[in-house]
């Protein structure tokens, strides 16, 4: 009898079962902080999780570890944020000012970043996400989101600019952070 069948320490699923609970609250709150809906979150955390499962249902199940499942989430995240876009096509992507300069503020309010952030586009919001937040290098960010690294480079511009307008709308008079 293989340790799969017998359910030893060594099977993949007993691993995945030990490491559920103390790996849901991370995983949950990755995508939390990075998605800033609950709801979201949670889905994605479930899909995170029966992808885990499927995996080591695999004949060559992968090593399923904290890594890996952030790794998995980030792709779940992703694959949520493309299908955004898809449904939000028809919104029009903001032109870029070839003369404007992108100073990022030192005194951005975190909540206040993340409202606005929640408030661009799908494909603005993941963009900016995994350059910023995930701090990927941009090929990477191009390789996620399956674009040319120039044409991701444009977007981030597009991007930054966007959610400079955006936050810069929701300001309040006189408050200091023009």
């Amino acid at each position: 009898m293989s340790p799969a069948a017998s359910g030893t320490a060594d099977d993949p699923r007993t691993a995945l079962l030990q490491l559920y609970d103390t790996a849901l609250p991370q995983v949950y709150g990755y995508l939390l902080r990075r998605c800033g809906r609950r709801e979201v979150a949670e889905e994605l955390t479930s899909e995170t999780f029966l992808a885990a499962a499927a995996a080591v249902g695999q004949a060559r199940p992968p090593r399923v570890d904290m890594p890996w499942l952030v790794g998995v989430a980030r792709h779940k995240l992703v694959d949520h944020w493309r299908r955004r876009e898809r449904e939000d096509r028809n919104l029009r992507a903001v032109a870029t000012d070839p003369g404007a300069e992108d100073p990022w503020d030192a005194r951005l309010d975190a909540l206040r970043a993340e409202q606005t952030l929640g408030a661009l586009a799908p494909q603005h919001r993941l963009v900016l996400t995994l350059r910023y937040v995930d701090d990927l290098p941009v090929t990477e960010v191009a390789r996620l989101v399956d674009r040319s690294v120039h044409a991701t480079e444009g977007l981030l511009v597009r991007a930054r600019r966007a959610f400079r307008l955006q936050y810069e709308a929701t300001n309040g008079e006189g408050d200091g952070y023009a």
